[in-house]
């Protein structure tokens, strides 16, 4: 009874081991295969204007064509509670996810990117990017 209970232990044990080896080795081995998050902020030239606004949105819907674009969210500044820390100048945002940096850079010489530009960039005055890695 005692080698039953031993070797059920040892089995146990085993798979326990193996199963947390391959999890720390997709750990080790994959953090640059974490998603590529890009967050991007536009300042309309004329920041009161809702055409010019839709407009920047109707454009970023555009995007929405390119395969290597995982997920795309638009969005204007929430209404919520006044604070220090939250920056609500903005007019327009735009969330994107994708698979790595090289999907991200496709996205970026993308000619519906390229065209998104030269067809909607005479409605901002500023843009600024924040990327990152998923942790």
């Amino acid at each position: 009874m005692l080698s039953i209970e031993r070797r059920k232990f040892l089995t146990t044990a085993a798979a326990l081991t193996a199963g947390v080896a391959t999890q720390a080795m997709s750990l080790s081995t994959s953090n640059d295969q974490k998603q590529l998050v890009h967050h991007v902020f536009f300042w309309l030239k004329d920041p009161v204007s809702v055409e010019d606004r839709d407009k920047l949105v109707d454009g970023l819907r555009t995007l929405a064509a390119i395969k290597s674009i995982r997920r795309l969210h638009i969005g204007i500044p929430a209404a919520t509670e006044k604070r220090d820390v939250v920056d609500a100048s903005w007019q327009v945002s735009e969330l994107m996810f994708f698979d790595n940096a090289a999907d991200q850079k496709t996205y970026q010489d993308h000619p519906v990117h390229q065209a998104f530009i030269t067809n909607y960039s005479h409605l901002w005055k500023k843009v600024l990017v924040y990327d990152m890695n998923e942790l």
